[in-house]
């Protein structure tokens, strides 16, 4: 399954939270004493709770916080590893 697929079951209203998840991980991971292993954690956590407050309780809004919270973190990734792969060219 390709992300560009995921990406288009997030519903559109919650752009705003995987921006906003993505923002929340930099600064966490900037914080020296939040483990980098929890990242990932509080950042899906946040990304559900978000979503809830967005469009309501449901098991539905559960599931579209986990896709937004994932593709936060995925994103996020690309964009480091393309960095890294273009720095070593």
């Amino acid at each position: 399954m390709e992300w560009s697929m995921i990406f288009e079951l997030i519903d559109p209203r919650l752009l705003i939270v995987v921006a906003a998840c993505w923002v929340i991980g930099a600064i966490l991971k900037k914080t020296p004493k939040v483990p980098d292993w929890s990242i990932v954690y509080i950042v899906l956590g946040l990304a559900v709770l978000f979503t809830i407050g967005v469009i309501g309780w449901s098991v539905e809004s559960v599931i579209q916080g986990i896709l937004a919270g994932a593709f936060a973190v995925f994103g996020h990734q690309v964009v480091k590893q393309t960095k890294i792969g273009v720095d070593h060219e």
